[in-house]
């Protein structure tokens, strides 16, 4: 069976994005970025949100191929294009490097992914997450938390019906003041 990871890029105040998915104030360093990186290259699979794969999928494709391009770039750029990933959208006709969209039921597609393969899954975009939240199917959340308050936006956590415990098994701190926390799903 799968593990589910929702990990994202959040402010102080919780908020994964601004207002007008305004995504300016998480700009990794350099190390930070390496450490997504990293992410990718060990990730099975990637579930995204509409609006975040139109965000990525309109950068990443072709990022190794812009002037002064760094090596970091070229090689999240590649793991990116070569890492599995479904899309979960309503409105979006067609996806394209290594990517499977869905248009139906999220929850049940997730929980099909889940029982049908190995490796961790990550999931991302704020509205996805907040629908396998709320059916209990993420096992683990790694809250990227950066030195900043943006007041309003996109939150992180959804409203839940009951207290999900969790358990701290990862902490780090990168030297632009930026906190990772990794939480497993604890027993309630």
């Amino acid at each position: 069976m799968r593990t589910l990871t929702y990990a994202m890029n959040v402010s102080v105040d919780g908020y994964v994005a601004a207002p007008g998915d305004d995504l300016g104030w998480g700009v990794p360093s350099d190390e930070l970025f390496q450490w997504w990186s990293d992410r990718l290259e060990t990730t099975a699979l990637a579930l995204y949100g509409r609006r975040l794969w139109e965000a990525m999928s309109s950068h990443w494709p072709t990022a190794d191929q812009q002037p002064d391009v760094s090596p970091q770039h070229v090689e999240f750029a590649r793991r990116w294009r070569d890492m599995s990933k479904v899309v979960f959208s309503s409105t979006t006709s067609a996806v394209d490097w290594n990517a499977r969209l869905v248009s139906g039921d999220p929850v049940a597609e997730i929980a099909r992914l889940k029982a049908d393969g190995e490796g961790r899954m990550d999931i991302g975009g704020a509205t996805l997450a907040a629908a396998a939240m709320r059916a209990g199917l993420v096992d683990e959340y790694v809250v990227v938390t950066h030195p900043v308050l943006v007041g309003t936006g996109a939150p992180f956590f959804t409203h839940l019906d009951a207290w999900v415990p969790l358990d701290l098994i990862e902490t780090r701190q990168f030297h632009d003041g930026v906190v990772l926390a990794r939480y497993r799903v604890g027993e309630p």
